[in-house]
């Protein structure tokens, strides 16, 4: 029962690191920084790159919470398990996304022009990522010992 509730926990806290701040970004340190999330990010990007938009999207929000639905089906029997690697493959993509953030992060410091701190969203929106794959396989390993999920 325990990861049956953690998965269905993970599908309230996705939607609060999407809207949680991941980082704070300005141009010079003596201009102030600008909170950006998830979403706040998407829709800058829908305004200058539809096509990197709707990657991005998928990857950010669309492949998390389709795995994390997906697996709690799997849990309460409502989807037979061989459905799994198709799981574990959305989780893979969904941890693409917070890789590409980190890899901007990184060289917006290493350029030096860009003031750029990490906020508490990006530490949710990464547990949250994790969480999901340690469920997924969790769930897996339940799944062919021949239990239930509990």
């Amino acid at each position: 029962m325990i990861l049956r509730l953690l998965t269905l926990s993970l599908l309230i806290l996705y939607p609060v690191a999407w809207f949680a701040p991941l980082m704070r970004a300005g141009l010079l340190p003596v201009f102030g920084l600008s909170e950006i999330s998830v979403l706040t990010g998407l829709q800058s990007l829908w305004g200058s790159d539809a096509v990197l938009a709707l990657i991005v999207t998928f990857f950010a929000i669309f492949a998390p919470y389709l795995k994390t639905i997906g697996l709690a089906l799997v849990q309460w029997d409502l989807l037979d398990a061989k459905v799994q690697p198709v799981l574990h493959v959305l989780g893979k993509l969904a941890m693409a996304d917070v890789f590409l953030i980190a890899l901007y992060i990184t060289l917006a410091k290493g350029i030096g022009l860009a003031t750029i701190e990490t906020a508490w969203g990006l530490y949710l929106f990464t547990a949250c990522i994790a969480a999901s794959l340690v469920l997924g396989l969790l769930t897996e390993r339940t799944a062919k010992i021949g239990k239930t999920p509990e």
